[in-house]
């Protein structure tokens, strides 16, 4: 495990949080950093960053889906894309799809239903993919993990032999699954984005896996080597129905029901305090980092470091939809601090980073889809700082955004009918 990932002395024996976004549109100007009496050290806000007024690439459209939400390329460069609805195609590079038969019934509504898709690391002896998905069942959804392989040779592509390997109970209302995969660099772990349901306060409940980003072993369970390995938590925890706000969220009272025994939340949570966690991805230098949507402002890119609460919902760059107040960052030091935010809103969806050869000028760039934005946003690094170095306007919701083993961008626009989009360099003239 690389060295960022080990470095477990650094970590705060205390948990303590930062959040992310609204499907309202922001419309630009200069960014600037946030007011406070710590401005020097404060995240910059580029909410307001305008869009370039010429696109550097060419976007060809390669098939259409209906409402997809994720895609994956498996070694042989074909791709696989989920469809929130409850399907996943096998698609190729020129578009011929074939869907794919034994997925696993889904909850389409609102965020939920079959949500994000990724390719194991060791697919050409596993041949194994993942995917997660809100999980119909008593009491309300959950956000399930599930595992299967799949024979891309065959006639009729499938999914075969599905297990779900892990699942966010207790079960309930709300919506905001998060639900994105990624696996570490050297393709032993994996870490899934645990959405906090819309329920705010258990993204700080130690006991829920709610708000929080988990790192797992490949068969799901709790990885070694985790902040609270060893650990347990309490099989009865207080379960809320989405709130109006984060006011009545922290006075709710809740209902207590029961989660199998062991719990092993604890065991099994990498970092806490998390909001809709919409993009996963690790850079080249083995660090990982996430986009989080926030409430009515405040969406975020967070770099991920175990142990950390990044604060949701104590605090937030961002208000309550219905303009209550929430306490900005800077009254919390204890609470990790975005690398940078937007407000207004982008709608972060979909996270990452560029290697490829046609762009050579964005090799270590990341890149995200904006649903409330219509953008796809470039952002630079400077080690750990980051900032919004460029940003254009696709005209349509930006659902996901993935390197392609080819060197170009290919993006899923959002909605019905939407575009699978391959972006390659500008031709001249």
């Amino acid at each position: 495990m690389l060295r960022n990932l080990l470095a477990f002395t650094t970590i705060s024996a205390a948990l303590a949080g930062c959040g992310g976004t609204t499907a309202a549109a922001g419309n630009q100007q200069q960014p600037s950093a946030a007011a406070s009496p710590t401005a020097a050290a404060a995240p910059v806000n580029f909410g307001n960053a305008k869009p370039a007024a010429a696109k550097p690439f060419d976007a060809a459209t390669v098939a259409t889906f209906d409402q997809p939400w994720a895609l994956a390329f498996l070694p042989d460069q074909r791709m696989l894309v989920t469809e929130k609805p409850g399907q996943v195609w096998l698609v190729t590079a020129d578009g011929k799809k074939t869907k794919l038969s034994g997925v696993p019934k889904v909850h389409d509504d609102g965020q939920g239903g079959l949500l994000d898709v990724a390719v194991s690391p060791h697919f050409a002896s596993d041949h194994a993919v993942y995917i997660s998905y809100s999980e119909p069942g008593e009491g309300g959804d959950s956000l399930a993990l599930a595992r299967a392989t799949i024979d891309p040779a065959a006639a009729a592509p499938a999914l075969t032999g599905l297990k779900v390997i892990w699942r966010q109970l207790p079960r309930g209302q709300g919506g905001q699954f998060g639900a994105y995969i990624a696996f570490a660099p050297d393709g032993q772990h994996l870490f899934l984005a645990a959405g906090d349901r819309q329920r705010m306060t258990p993204a700080q409940d130690p006991d829920q896996p709610v708000g929080k980003i988990l790192r797992l072993t490949l068969d799901g369970k709790p990885a070694p080597g985790n902040p609270g390995e060893g650990k347990t938590g309490a099989t009865s925890v207080s379960l809320i129905d989405p709130p109006e706000n984060t006011v009545a969220a922290a006075k709710a009272k809740g209902r207590q029901v029961t989660v199998p025994s062991p719990n092993l939340t604890p065991a099994e949570t990498w970092s806490s305090g998390h909001r809709n966690p919409y993009g996963l991805a690790f850079d080249s230098q083995g660090r990982l980092w996430s986009v989080e949507m926030g409430p009515k402002g405040g969406d975020e890119l967070n770099l991920i470091e175990p142990g950390k609460n990044y604060g949701w919902p104590l605090v937030s760059y961002g208000s309550n939809y219905d303009d209550v107040p929430i306490p900005n960052p800077t009254t919390r030091p204890d609470l990790a601090e975005p690398a940078l935010y937007w407000n207004p809103v982008i709608a972060p969806a979909g996270l990452t980073f560029y290697d490829g050869t046609l762009f050579p000028d964005w090799r270590g760039s990341a890149f995200v889809g904006g649903l409330a934005a219509t953008a796809l946003v470039r952002i630079a690094f400077d080690g750990t700082k980051a900032r919004e170095a460029e940003r254009w306007d696709m005209g349509n919701r930006i659902r996901a955004v993935v390197s392609g083993p080819d060197g170009a961008l290919w993006l899923l626009e959002d909605g019905a009918d939407a575009k699978l989009l391959r972006l390659t360099p500008k031709k001249a003239g």
